[in-house]
């Protein structure tokens, strides 16, 4: 293992544990620190004792650098590996194996905690094959949700990414666009024209009563934009945000409406999340919906959080061709475009 590789791998496992942001950006800056420097000069500045006069790194990353160099696990890693490393779930392997996708992702442009490309690279790492930016639109600005000259900018910086790998993986360009209370989507049509997929969320007055809620997902359902219903019930049920209640709508009325206008019910696979409840997938799976196992990943260490999507799905019997993450790219876009 190379030192950069040790420093991103406990910068994925502190997260994976839930550690502070901080704590973990401090790694993550060590590993592009030394990035462009030369193996042979990083040794030559272990033995000299000199690596933390590199800036951004210190005694704990230089540790981990010194040992990685002498062809050893660093301590800390190993420590890390034997409290984190273990797959999240152990049962969902085999329909993990299959999502090859991931529709909900965010990065540091909105309110996520790394940048584009180490989403991308974790992502490969994990065995995917796409996945769709899915930065927060402007309405939301507690999480620095994007503009429209700012998502511009995205686009062009998804291309450029594109470009640089070559076909081996493929990034979408999407959005999580906040549904108004009107049930319009926070974002301007023509912008959202420019996409190839859109996940659409209530992220606000999620107390409702369901007279409102209910036409308010409705007409965002039925907007022929929305590719994916996320989070549809806005719940919380564990972590340091406290708990929240579902939002009350007519459940049937929506997941009808997903399956005439072809829109992905959201599996969201956090745990603190874990929405929508197994009545509801149950109910949009017998009415016959597709659905969206996604990460909802705002951090690389959450990526593979599909995994506990996946343990949801496939105790709730829901089948792999109806889970349009499990889809290859072009018939994805096929799809999200038709």
């Amino acid at each position: 293992m190379s030192p950069q590789d040790a420093l991103r791998r406990v910068g994925f496992l502190l997260e994976r544990a839930r550690e502070s942001p901080y704590r973990v950006a401090a790694f993550r800056r060590a590993a592009e620190a030394i990035r462009l420097i030369p193996d042979d000069e990083l040794r030559e500045r272990a033995g000299a004792g000199t690596l933390k006069q590199i800036k951004g790194i210190g005694d704990s990353s230089a540790a981990i650098i010194g040992q990685a160099l002498r062809g050893v696990v660093p301590a800390y890693l190993a420590t890390l590996e034997q409290e984190h490393g273990a797959p999240l779930s152990w049962a969902g392997a085999e329909l993990y194996a299959a999502v090859v996708g991931d529709l909900h992702v965010h990065s540091d442009w909105s309110d996520g905690g790394s940048p584009i490309e180490e989403m991308v690279l974790t992502a490969v790492e994990l065995g995917q094959e796409w996945m769709a930016l899915t930065d927060h639109s402007p309405r939301l600005t507690i999480a620095n949700g994007l503009s429209r000259e700012r998502l511009t900018q995205q686009l062009a910086r998804v291309d450029a990414i594109n470009a640089s790998l070559g076909g081996s993986f493929r990034l979408l360009k999407g959005i999580e666009v906040d549904i108004n209370l009107d049930g319009s989507l926070d974002q301007d049509p023509d912008m959202l024209e420019q996409l190839d997929v859109v996940t659409a969320s209530v992220h606000s007055k999620l107390r409702q009563p369901a007279f409102e809620m209910t036409p308010r997902m409705l007409a965002a359902v039925r907007n022929p934009r929305t590719n994916v219903l996320g989070h549809c019930t806005g719940r919380l049920v564990t972590g340091g945000r406290g708990k929240r209640p579902e939002s009350q709508f007519d459940a049937e009325r929506v997941f009808r409406a997903c399956l005439e206008n072809d829109v992905a019910v959201e599996i969201n696979s956090r745990p603190e999340r874990q929405d929508p409840p197994d009545e509801l997938i149950e109910l949009a799976r017998d009415l016959g919906c597709l659905f969206a196992i996604d990460s909802d990943a705002h951090a690389p260490g959450q990526l593979d959080m599909k995994l506990l999507g996946c343990e949801r799905a496939e105790r709730l019997r829901i089948p792999a061709e109806r889970i349009v993450t499990t889809w290859p790219v072009e018939d994805l876009l096929a799809w999200a475009k038709g």
